[in-house]
């Protein structure tokens, strides 16, 4: 694959997680980016769960700022994607699901 496409297909983990799986196997390159973005999304799984289940505080405090805690994650993982970088996200990034 060429580069850019590799990229492209590396910022798109962040979005689809799986899709670098499915469209180059082999590229170490998307294995990272999806492994990051994975972890992205369980993430962002939890912040919905528990902010919806904590009245009050989960409702006005973790919510609204875990939501753009995994918005601003998910932007600079775009950003190193497109960059052709395999830089960890901050918090999150040594979680390693996939292999």
């Amino acid at each position: 694959m060429e580069n850019k496409n590799n990229n492209l297909i590396g910022a798109v983990a962040y979005i689809l997680f799986f899709i670098p799986l499915l469209v180059d196997k082999d590229s170490e390159f998307g294995k990272f980016h999806a492994n990051q973005g994975l972890v992205l999304l369980l993430l962002s799984i939890a912040v919905s769960v528990v902010g919806s289940i904590i009245p009050f505080l989960g409702w006005f405090i973790i919510a609204p700022i875990g939501g753009l805690l995994v918005l601003v994650l998910a932007i600079m993982g775009i950003i190193n994607a497109l960059n052709g970088e395999q830089k960890e996200l901050p918090i999150i990034g040594g979680i390693k699901l996939l292999k």
